[in-house]
């Protein structure tokens, strides 16, 4: 069974959505248990965590902090990081059942998935980002974070988890996988545009490029933050 690991900071905007993605799942018993760790909201975030029976856990603030601290609390044989603007696609519990079947069963490698990208915006260019995302995933084998990790607990642990990095941690992970251990599933993980409004797509979308091109140049990922900000 899963256990979804989600990290919070004032997240009591976007936690409806994603907790209702949630339901099929945990009613079918396929998510065991949700587990929220916050790196110190002063919004409503640990009242709604509580009032949707979740399990709520604080640490210092970074996704990659946060989510390990979750990850070591996590009784599930299986995780899944998600953000807390991310919303999963009504059915995704079939396919990721699917897939852990396969691998629990020896027809498919012991490997991670991750979700396809898209955002909750209307226009050409939100299109566009979302078929250049897939076309990175598929070409690089190289999902972010906002796609969701849904991996074996024990492998998980075999690679070393997430660091405690500022920024990047997604794609540290990532990295840490053989390329034949990573699938792209087909249900869309929709996340919130908000960024990418308010900055502007183009700026926004060079900006996190930037930051990779910093990553693989081995730039320490708290100067990289300095960037993404």
């Amino acid at each position: 069974m899963i256990s979804v690991v989600i990290p919070t900071l004032n997240a009591q905007a976007y936690l409806p959505a994603c907790f209702n993605a949630l339901i099929p799942a945990v009613v079918e018993g396929l998510v065991r248990e949700v587990i929220i760790v916050d790196g110190g909201s002063s919004d409503l975030t640990a009242q709604m965590a509580d009032d949707a029976g979740a399990v709520f856990l604080t640490s210092a603030p970074g996704r990659g902090t946060q989510m390990a601290e979750g990850a070591k609390q996590a009784k599930g044989s299986w995780l899944l990081f998600l953000h807390a603007d991310t919303v999963l696609d009504i059915g995704w519990e079939r396919e990721v059942s699917k897939f852990m079947q396969q691998v629990e069963t020896g027809r498919q490698e012991p490997g991670a998935a991750a979700f396809r990208f898209a955002l909750d915006d209307r226009g050409a260019k939100p299109r566009i980002l979302e078929a250049l995302v897939s076309l990175r995933s598929w070409l690089l084998g190289l999902p972010y974070g906002d796609q969701g990790v849904l991996i074996p607990k024990q492998l998980y642990e075999d690679v070393g988890g997430f660091l405690d990095m500022p920024l990047m941690e997604d794609v540290d992970l990532v990295r840490r996988l053989h390329r034949n251990q990573l699938t792209i599933l087909q249900t869309r993980a929709v996340t919130s545009a908000i960024r990418f409004r308010r900055d502007g797509y183009v700026k926004r979308s060079g900006r996190n490029l930037f930051c990779l091109f910093l990553y693989y140049l081995n730039v320490p990922s708290r100067i990289i933050a300095r960037f993404y900000d």
